[in-house]
């Protein structure tokens, strides 16, 4: 996994050539939900705060309907309902992995003037059963966009 996961949780990496998660994975939506595993946890909150992805000066999500995914050892992840992100700027990507804790991470890049930005965003459409809350959100990677700001 990437240590530049979306805001704080770690997600799936789209780099990892064995398909195996590197140990940081998107998080999980809803209520306060906790899933445990050898001592791992994963929580998912829902957010009520507007939450917004910028890059190169153009709004691709903007939400007051977040989620929230804690877990272990990671920083926190935000995940956007599909209605809340401009799913015109995003392309299916053939890349997937798998996550002990979520399930299996389908990807899209994001379309932007200046090119394509590779395996920027993913979601759990099949989550596992612990997590089912995220179901269909998507998370974005901090490292892949310039800003993931959360405001009042």
């Amino acid at each position: 996994m990437m240590d530049d996961a979306p805001a704080g949780n770690a997600s799936p990496d789209p780099d990892d050539a064995t398909g195996k998660p590197s140990g940081k994975d998107p998080g999980l939506p809803g209520a306060a939900h906790g899933s445990q595993g050898g001592g791992h946890r994963v929580d998912v909150a829902t957010n009520r705060h507007r939450v917004r992805v910028i890059h190169l000066g153009v709004t691709v999500a903007d939400t007051q309907a977040a989620l929230t995914v804690s877990e272990t050892g990671l920083p926190d992840v935000f995940y956007f309902p599909r209605a809340d992100v401009n799913m015109a700027r995003l392309d299916r990507s053939t890349h997937t992995s798998r996550c002990p804790f979520k399930g299996e991470a389908s990807y899209y890049h994001l379309l932007t003037e200046e090119g394509v930005v590779e395996n920027a965003v993913w979601t759990y459409e099949t989550p596992i059963e612990a997590v089912q809350q995220i179901k269909g959100y998507l998370a974005f990677y901090t490292s892949k966009v310039d800003r993931i700001d959360q405001t009042s």
